[in-house]
């Protein structure tokens, strides 16, 4: 993956996910679904997504359980072959 020099490792591998920048956004469940999925592939920590999202224990579940009753990774599976 071609990255400009002044962008860390880290920082590119997280544009792959299509992560808001702040909390400040209207969650639709496809912005749900890509910090779930930015979780859960460790492209970002647990803390992370609630410190820069402002989530509690207890909604950062209840996306993650929404995500994963309608598929989850199973959907992504299919989306990439």
């Amino acid at each position: 993956m071609a990255y400009p020099r002044t962008v860390s490792i880290a920082d590119a591998i997280k544009s792959y996910y299509a992560l808001p920048r702040t909390h400040r956004v209207h969650w639709d469940k496809a912005k749900k679904d890509e910090v779930v999925r930015a979780v859960r592939d460790r492209a970002i920590s647990f803390h992370e997504a609630r410190e820069r999202y402002l989530l509690s224990r207890a909604e950062f579940e209840q996306w993650e359980a929404d995500y994963l009753a309608d598929g989850g990774d199973q959907t992504r599976v299919g989306q990439e072959a």
